[in-house]
């Protein structure tokens, strides 16, 4: 009953989970719209040449009218609504799995198609809500819950990057702080491993990437990286290192091959890493360590 009950929680937070993957991004680039107009009003107050003064605040104005909301846009507000038509979600059309189902992928608006994306968020959410109980919970209820956040919040880093090439610190840097909390309190692994293998994680790709672009003068990869595999390391250890790199660099050379042989990327194209990092985070918490 309780794992039931668990996994239908994770169902309701995998719903969450598809408004974050949305509006992080979106918010982000506000916040960042914001911050260029701000520097470039100031820029423009400390000109003396008037006309240079002229074309930093036309800048500007024009920096926050791009950016600019007529309404207030978070994670709550507003309610969420058809992209195509602009009808808006009622309750009922948003019950996980049940309303994508009953209403066959498509909005009750327009009839236009639905993301498949959505369901199966809310469907890995709740496996990962189920797993994290049904493994972790002898341990005790909140590490169960604990395990269950962690994993929840890498669906959320993956697809946020997959789609924009982005690893927010708003969710990396407070997960891998968490992660020496939890192990602070007896969480996974001791304190001693957990931030041995934040650093350890954050060194590794640093390593690589500053090699990468020593020989080639070109960067392989983002800092988001780093701090996404700190963030694995600090909940999982210094041991799980090579095994979820191992896992992450086959999963994402695997799949970055068909894509090109599929030619649906070039062979210069960036491809996202944070999905693979994530992929081997979820397999090393649920199956621990394989490679020992």
């Amino acid at each position: 009953m309780y794992l039931f009950f668990f996994a239908l929680a994770g169902l309701a937070i995998g719903s969450f989970l598809n408004v974050l993957i949305y509006r992080l991004p979106k918010i982000m680039e506000h916040q960042w719209g914001d911050d260029v107009g701000n520097a470039l009003n100031e820029l423009s107050e400390q000109q003396t040449d008037a006309e240079k003064k002229h074309q930093l605040a036309s800048t500007s104005q024009l920096v926050f009218g791009i950016f600019k909301r007529s309404t207030p846009f978070n994670l709550v507000v507003p309610a969420s609504s058809c992209p195509h038509c602009g009808h808006e979600i009622t309750a009922i059309e948003n019950i996980p799995l049940l309303s994508y189902a009953i209403q066959k992928g498509k909005c009750t608006g327009c009839k236009s198609k639905i993301s498949p994306r959505y369901p199966t968020v809310e469907l890995l959410t709740a496996i990962v809500a189920g797993l994290s109980w049904h493994i972790y919970s002898p341990f005790g209820w909140y590490v169960a819950v604990a395990v269950f956040l962690f994993s929840a919040t890498l669906i959320a880093l993956a697809w946020i990057d997959a789609d924009t090439m982005l690893l927010p610190d708003s969710l990396t840097l407070p997960l891998m702080w968490l992660g020496i909390l939890f192990c602070t309190f007896g969480g996974t692994v001791s304190l001693h491993d957990s931030v041995l293998g934040a650093a350890v994680g954050y060194l590794i790709l640093w390593l690589v990437f500053w090699t990468f672009k020593l020989v080639t003068g070109k960067e392989g990869m983002g800092y988001g990286d780093f701090k996404l595999l700190a963030a694995l390391g600090a909940w999982l250890g210094w041991q799980m290192i090579p095994q979820i790199v191992l896992i992450s660099s086959i999963a994402g050379a695997t799949i970055g091959i068909a894509s090109i042989a599929l030619k649906k990327k070039g062979r210069g194209q960036a491809i996202p890493f944070g999905p693979y990092l994530a992929i081997g985070g979820l397999i090393s918490v649920f199956a621990g360590n394989l490679l020992l």
